[in-house]
């Protein structure tokens, strides 16, 4: 598994992998904390403004201008305001998080404080996914030596300024990585999604005003405040500000966590290159480049085209960056039997609420079954689509459309591998 940097120094890995790395004094002796004193001598709107100018954009998926995020927050609210950090990752082929959890956790606690002292909250929640039970431990040791050092509690640093953070599991459960799923989980209720407006800016836990950051995300802030937000912004592109951490999985010779500046040129080079190549030096056959919830990639979007890894790059190619959870696969893959994995994987995960979506993925799961077992038939791929149709943007919230576009993409990307299933039957 490597991990390292490409393209950068590293920020976001700085620590991860060094002895020791995720106490308190390693975090320390390598810069850690001053970027939270030195944020206490900034004006909260000036601690936005600089988020906002780095182009920040949210890492746990749906890539939303963390800087606007913030702005959203009402500041004459009567009401207690909450940071919620989402350490939930729970999207199928991202796995960078859970390295930041373990190996730095104080970057975490002061993004976190930053963001507290910037909204005015002095509770924060950090929000597990249940098999990430190993990791709170690490993240309650961390809190307790910020405790006993005074970085979390009253009057931190003399500024005046108290908060505390607390870790909070779920029970594995897909649908809590969307905010307001997780939001509901938190409270005690089940994890249902909530309607949108209000949003939790506005209205989230315990009906306050709460920001929900990614993991990656507010472990980014303590670096903008320490460069700046144009100097953070510059090491990315223009809208897609800062680095990016990916996790590569598949048939690549060195899959691991790579931190790469945000615009890196390009996919090809990077997959074959700096990931070492095919395993067994086979084809290259389809990427799914952001996580299980984007559109999958055929070889001929990819080679030759010097996509950059970027927000905006790989719309143009025609999927997206999602999570950054980067699948590769060769040649020996069948497309049409990873898409049904996938599928089964959000039936299984869907939450129940909306009809579209419970009972759209239960069908599309039946089909693929049929298919799966030999009895395919020529209208099948439409009927995928027809079914993709009613559950897309119909859905109470994104789980449909995640469920979806794998579907709409695979079948359009790579037809060879569902005609070739979808015989005639005899009568």
């Amino acid at each position: 598994m490597e991990i390292k940097a490409i393209g950068c120094e590293p920020l976001s890995l700085k620590r991860v992998g060094m002895n020791d790395g995720h106490t308190l004094k390693v975090y320390q002796d390598t810069g850690g904390y001053v970027q939270l004193k030195k944020a206490f001598g900034m004006a909260a709107a000036d601690i936005i403004e600089e988020v906002k100018k780095s182009s920040l954009r949210g890492r746990g998926g749906a890539g939303f201008p963390t800087g606007m995020k913030w702005s959203f927050v009402p500041k004459d609210s009567p009401k207690p305001k909450y940071v919620v950090c989402n350490a939930d990752e729970s999207e199928p082929g991202s796995f960078k998080d859970r390295y930041l959890l373990e190996y730095d956790p104080h970057a975490l606690i002061e993004g976190m404080v930053i963001a507290g002292w910037t909204l005015g909250a002095s509770t924060g929640y950090i929000y597990f996914r249940g098999e990430y039970n190993y990791l709170i431990k690490i993240m309650d040791v961390a809190l307790a030596e910020a405790r006993e050092a005074g970085i979390l509690g009253k009057n931190i640093f003399g500024s005046g300024f108290e908060m505390d953070i607390h870790t909070h599991t779920g029970a594995g459960a897909y649908i809590c990585g969307e905010e307001t799923s997780l939001l509901s989980s938190l409270e005690g209720y089940r994890g249902h999604p909530r309607m949108k407006p209000p949003f939790p800016a506005v209205e989230g836990l315990y009906a306050s005003p709460t920001i929900v950051n990614n993991v990656e995300t507010l472990t980014s802030i303590p670096q903008i405040v320490e460069m700046g937000g144009i100097a953070w912004r510059d090491l990315g592109t223009e809208k897609s500000g800062g680095t990016k951490l990916w996790s590569i999985s598949g048939h690549v010779k060195k899959p691991g966590v790579y931190e790469l500046p945000m615009g890196y040129a390009d996919m090809e080079k990077f997959i074959m290159e700096d990931c070492g190549g095919m395993l067994r030096n086979n084809k290259l056959k389809a990427v799914i480049p952001g996580g299980s919830s984007v559109y999958i990639m055929n070889s001929g979007q990819i080679l030759g085209k010097n996509v950059t890894l970027d927000y905006e790059g790989l719309v143009e190619a025609g999927s997206m960056l999602g999570t950054g959870g980067m699948m590769v696969m060769d040649e020996t893959v069948d497309i049409m039997e990873t898409t049904k994995n996938l599928t089964e994987f959000y039936k299984h995960e869907s939450c129940g609420w909306c009809t579209p979506c419970r009972e759209g993925t239960d069908w599309l799961v039946k089909i693929f079954n049929r298919i799966a077992t030999g009895g395919g038939r020529p209208e099948d791929a439409q009927l995928l689509l027809d079914i993709c149709d009613n559950i897309e943007g119909k859905s109470f919230c994104p789980l449909g459309d995640a469920a979806a576009w794998p579907i709409q993409s695979a079948i359009k990307q790579f037809p060879e591998d569902f005609m070739k299933r979808l015989t005639a039957t005899d009568s």
